[in-house]
């Protein structure tokens, strides 16, 4: 027999035989795991696209990010504000959206010059920041509601007895219209129902039962999308509130599960198409909610946890609650609160005279302080908003469709 030192070599080689042995048979015998190629898009409903590096153009989410990390709160509800003023004079609009520092302006017929050029040229000084540009909105819904001299295209109160192919037609010429001219948002698709002759927004709807309007909002949205930011109004919906919220807060009988069959379906149908935006009108449904949908927290409950819209929600023109004659709705400011407590991403002014901005944001500064307005709520609809703003200048399209399960059981084909 050897030593015990030679024992013990022996002992190592073998071992060391033996493993390698068995490393071999693990390698050659036991089942690999089999490389998973996950497609992203089943997960995410986009198309997977190359993250560019940090130097470069980043990331969207990245962008938004650091872009919220250096405002301050003032600036944060500043962001939130669409507000118009009237003229065409190009160093004054650019100077009001500037020094304001807002998140955008919709254009009014007083802001409409004779040529599309002359509007490309207000638009490219409306839009600031080419990184992050000002959202330059637009009531451009065809027919009875248009601003543009240059808009021949039809709208619902001649779509509505066309096939849909015309609606299709229509709304994407329209879009291309729009973009031609630096216009990077449309108030635009009406989804309300309506079969009342009698009504004010009969000759803006695109059908009196909800199927109907429906899958003409949906061919409207998926027109209007590749081109600009579409958005469907006047959730949740004017056709069976008679009167017009222009004066007043038009009243609504139905209860949800009435409106969840009829009214409801053309928003559903145009959430399920990809559409980016929803617009809140101002209308009272005492069997939900007696509080005007726009400042209704259980409404804006319904549309994101139960419709599974994921987009941005925007008011309609706020000076229209002061025009209603109701003292609760006399004072701007705590409007301005209410509709951001509810849920609203964009507040939305049309202004007549005399606009006091600052007005708005110390009230809605001392909410936020106060905790009247949620600090979280509020940094939520500031990162959906510079998304929506930043997406209008990334090459690279990561828009996710606002829309996930819930929304698609709205929907009976």
């Amino acid at each position: 027999m050897g030593t015990l030192k030679q024992v013990r070599r022996r002992w190592t080689i073998l071992c060391v035989f033996v493993v390698a042995v068995i490393l071999v048979w693990i390698n050659v015998t036991w089942p690999q795991p089999k490389a998973v190629e996950a497609d992203l898009s089943t997960f995410y409903r986009v198309t997977p696209v190359a993250v560019a590096p940090l130097w470069g153009k980043q990331p969207v989410e990245f962008y938004v990010h650091e872009t919220m990390a250096e405002m301050s709160l003032e600036q944060k509800i500043r962001s939130l504000l669409i507000i118009n003023q009237p003229g065409m004079d190009v160093a004054s609009l650019q100077g009001f959206v500037d020094s304001q520092q807002l998140g955008g302006f919709i254009l009014m017929g007083s802001n409409i010059p004779s040529t599309p050029e002359e509007l490309s040229g207000i638009t490219a000084a409306l839009r600031g920041n080419p990184e992050l540009p000002r959202l330059i909105g637009i009531d451009e819904e065809g027919g009875e509601v248009k601003r543009l001299p240059y808009d021949s295209f039809a709208g619902a109160d001649v779509l509505r007895n066309e096939p849909i192919e015309a609606t299709a037609q229509a709304f994407t010429s329209r879009a291309q219209l729009l973009k031609s001219v630096g216009i990077n948002l449309n108030f635009g698709v009406v989804a309300d129902v309506s079969g009342d002759t009698a009504s004010f927004i009969y000759g803006r709807s695109f059908g009196s039962d909800g199927m109907s309007a429906g899958i003409r909002v949906e061919a409207a949205v998926t027109a209007e999308n590749p081109y600009l930011l579409s958005t469907l109004k006047h959730f949740p919906g004017h056709g069976s509130a008679p009167g017009d919220s222009h004066v007043g807060i038009p009243t609504s009988p139905l209860d949800y599960e009435y409106w969840k069959q009829s009214e409801g379906i053309p928003f559903a149908m145009g959430i399920v198409a990809g559409n980016p935006l929803v617009m809140f009108g101002h209308l009272s449904f005492p069997a939900i909610d007696p509080v005007p949908s726009s400042l209704s927290q259980r409404w804006h409950q319904i549309l994101r946890e139960e419709m599974g819209f994921d987009g941005v929600i925007i008011t309609d023109d706020m000076t229209m609650l002061e025009s209603s004659g109701i003292p609760e709705y006399s004072d701007p400011a705590s409007n301005a609160v209410e509709a951001l407590r509810a849920g609203n991403d964009l507040l939305l002014y049309v202004p007549s005279v005399n606009f006091d901005v600052g007005a708005i944001v110390s009230a809605v500064t001392n909410a936020v302080t106060a905790g009247t307005v949620s600090a979280e709520l509020l940094d939520e609809s500031v990162a959906r908003v510079l998304t929506l703003r930043r997406e209008l200048y990334s090459e690279a399209k990561t828009w996710i469709p606002p829309c996930d399960e819930r929304c698609l059981i709205w929907v009976t084909y």
